[in-house]
């Protein structure tokens, strides 16, 4: 079982900066791709930025320029740094990993979501 925890959500006035952590913690398990998406109500869940093991990133066009996805893979911990920060990006932010068990089963794990509004 894999658990993410996350953290740094918050309000902030646009222009503004805000990082998020995700870490994923657990036993018996290899992070594989790692992200962030977001939803406002009413909408579906879309991907902000992913991660590969390898550093392969991949980031919805709107924010590019503006957030940056890492990963600090001893300590299976993703992190958005958000600058330059619009209304338009309120919304509650979800990490995202792919775990692979020791059966070689890959399973998708969501963390319970962070709050990020931003104000205009």
């Amino acid at each position: 079982q894999v658990h993410l925890v996350e953290s740094g959500g918050g309000l902030v006035q646009a222009g503004g900066s805000l990082r998020l952590s995700c870490a994923a913690s657990g036993s018996g398990f290899t992070i594989n791709d790692m992200g962030w998406y977001r939803q406002v109500p009413g909408k579906q869940r879309g991907l902000v930025a992913s991660i590969t093991s390898g550093g392969i990133i991949n980031t919805f066009d709107s924010v590019k320029g503006r957030f940056t996805i890492s990963r600090d893979n001893a300590k299976n911990t993703v992190y958005l740094q958000m600058n330059s920060l619009k209304p338009e990006d309120t919304a509650v932010y979800y990490c995202n990993a792919v775990a692979t068990l020791p059966s070689g089963m890959r399973i998708n794990y969501w963390g319970q979501g962070t709050q990020v509004t931003v104000s205009s």
